[in-house]
């Protein structure tokens, strides 16, 4: 009985994020992973929340084994992944033994939309798909629905000081790991610590696609406190762009690649990857207390 209601009940939470219109890229362009905080010490619980939303405002995607591929935080000392129970929500919880950063990674499974033309193309001009907005007007298909799988490739890097310094980044703690691939289909890989960094820095970011990298995809960042305040540039032949650092925050960097499914699909025209990285970026007088 127990095993009967479990799977009723997460049928009811799927039902209810498909009806909402929260699952599909048109009805929410952005998922993110949203630890409680993002700077913390050792022996401390952090939630970890999965949103699905805009502007760094959204809903909470509880823990259902089966919508995801992997679900995992690496640190200096491997990477394991996220154990929790269906419908835990928030979808996890860490517990922080040793100082350092923590990458948290979540790969959902492949999804499936069928939109109506207008949605599609507007959701391509914000997203910065004008190449698959061409690719359709090729194909005679600019008015046709947009049949597209779609999946999520999410990541999040918080830090851990040691019991003494409580809420600072710790010169001692190992750096390592912010620059860990896991292996995503579509991937923001920073190229420097974000928690080594001030307001008025740069951080480079790479994207990568199926483990290269992929120019011109357009990457946008805001902070959660002021998010119509965005920066915006496609990724050069290195894959990379500098993402200016103007203030302190908590920052959601995205992208969204698309390819054209092969014709022997006949369910699907598209396929798009989406990534998201976040951080928290410190103000100078809470990194000089170090």
């Amino acid at each position: 009985m127990k095993a009967l209601l479990t799977s009723i009940s997460l049928r009811g939470i799927a039902l209810v994020f498909l009806a909402s219109g929260w699952a599909t890229p048109a009805g929410a362009h952005d998922f993110w992973i949203e630890p409680s905080v993002f700077v913390t010490a050792v022996g401390n619980k952090v939630p970890v929340s999965l949103r699905v939303g805009e502007d760094f405002n959204g809903t909470s995607q509880p823990y259902v084994k089966d919508w995801f591929l992997a679900f995992s935080v690496t640190s200096a000392a491997g990477r394991e992944p996220v154990m929790g129970f269906a419908g835990d929500d928030p979808a996890a919880t860490l517990v922080l033994k040793s100082p350092g950063l923590r990458l948290i990674g979540y790969h959902s499974a492949r999804s499936f939309v069928d939109l109506e033309a207008e949605r599609f193309n507007k959701y391509l001009r914000s997203e910065g798909l004008e190449r698959i907005q061409a690719l359709r007007e090729a194909r005679g298909a600019s008015q046709a629905n947009g049949r597209e799988y779609y999946s999520r490739c999410a990541k999040s890097l918080i830090s851990v000081a040691g019991p003494a310094l409580t809420g600072t980044v710790l010169p001692g703690v190992d750096p390592s790991g912010y620059d860990q691939p896991l292996g995503y289909p579509l991937e923001l890989v920073p190229r420097a610590n974000p928690y080594a960094l001030v307001p008025g820095d740069r951080l480079p970011i790479a994207l990568w696609y199926q483990g290269k990298p992929v120019e011109g995809v357009l990457v946008i960042a805001f902070t959660a406190d002021q998010p119509a305040r965005r920066f915006q540039a496609r990724t050069g032949k290195d894959g990379i762009v500098k993402l200016p650092l103007d203030r302190a925050g908590r920052w959601l960097v995205k992208a969204v690649h698309m390819i054209p499914v092969p014709a022997t699909d006949p369910a699907a025209d598209w396929e798009s990857f989406w990534a998201s990285l976040t951080f928290e970026v410190r103000a100078r007088d809470a990194l000089s207390a170090r």
